[in-house]
């Protein structure tokens, strides 16, 4: 039986008609999209006036994680920067430190913001709760090192896309629970957040060829999970599984109307709600999944990412307002 599904914005389904499409994965074709060389970082920043630091920190085992620190250059040192602590997505099995880091460099301009992003390690290569610690590592240098950094340890903000919007996620509810990095909001864009590939939008997008489907969903978290049953994941690799989500900071979801996520993401905002959190859910009408990182100039995706700007301004301004009555009051 056919699937009826959203249909595409216009604008979408035509940028999208020049490209080439698969609905499945497989170690052979993760191996060949590996080797693809992604766009340079030094592209990025060569019209921007940024310090870059590359440093390593150590994960639970010992083994380095990279973090790219980029900072504004020439900008008032006496004055703590925000931070954005990005996670890249790329299904668990791809992509590096550097993938849709345009997307946290526009705050980088627009905030004074440094940015700092971590090459967990991907999987099948690592699996389990490795690439969740890795990015918690990094993120806890990063607060322990935060007046080096210039860092206001009160707007530390953790965001990332896809796969990395749910690596923010289980990095958030690690941090709840452990009671420590202090972070002021998390930016979940298009989450992979439920392991168990169960909603309707997941069946939707599946059997279609498409930036990410269902088979290859299942592909990403077969690599990360291998062989455990869904009594042994833990809810800080696949966040949908998280009983209690109170507790959480401000929180910022969108997803596509036209994308496997939609539904995860949709619940989870609700069930943070519940919990008595702060959520603010966008789900933008025939937008497929990473529709504005992949074409940026397109009407809906300029909406989205000026959308999660705004946000990110208003939170940002409401914190450092805090800090000073904090100071003064």
């Amino acid at each position: 039986m056919t699937t009826a599904r959203p249909a595409l914005d216009p604008e979408l389904r035509e940028l999208l008609s020049d490209m080439p499409l698969m609905s499945r994965l497989t170690p052979e074709v993760l191996a060949h999209l590996r080797q693809l060389p992604s766009p340079p970082i030094e592209s990025l920043l060569e019209h921007r006036q940024v310090d870059r630091r590359e440093i390593t920190v150590p994960a639970k085992d010992g083994a380095p994680i990279p973090l790219s620190v980029l900072s504004p250059a020439n900008t008032d040192r006496t004055t703590a920067a925000p931070c954005i602590y990005w996670i890249h997505g790329g299904g668990m099995v791809m992509g590096d430190r550097f993938s849709q880091i345009d997307i946290p460099l526009e705050w980088l301009d627009q905030f004074g913001a440094v940015v700092v992003s971590v090459d967990y390690r991907l999987a099948p290569e690592a699996t389990g709760t490795v690439l969740v610690d890795d990015c918690y590592r990094g993120l806890l240098w990063v607060a322990e090192h935060a007046a080096e950094l210039g860092i206001d340890p009160a707007r530390i903000v953790v965001a990332g896309a896809s796969a990395g919007g749910g690596l923010a996620a289980g990095v958030t509810l690690l941090a709840r629970d452990l009671g420590s990095p202090a972070i002021a909001a998390q930016m979940l864009i298009c989450p992979m957040l439920d392991h168990r590939n169960t909603t309707t939008s997941s069946r939707q997008y599946s059997g279609v060829p498409g930036v990410w489907t269902g088979e290859m969903n299942a592909f990403g978290w077969a690599s990360v999970l291998g062989d455990l049953t869904d009594a042994e994941v833990s809810a800080y690799v696949s966040p949908a599984l998280a009983e209690d989500l109170s507790g959480l900071p401000t929180t910022y979801i969108d997803t596509g109307s036209a994308e496997v996520f939609r539904d995860e993401d949709t619940d989870y905002a609700t069930r943070i709600w519940a919990a008595g959190g702060q959520a603010e859910l966008h789900v933008w009408a025939g937008g497929f999944h990473g529709f504005d990182a992949l074409y940026p100039q397109a009407h809906i995706s300029t909406t989205a990412r000026r959308t999660r700007t705004d946000w990110l301004a208003r939170l940002l301004e409401l914190r450092r307002i805090a800090r000073v009555w904090c100071r003064f009051g």
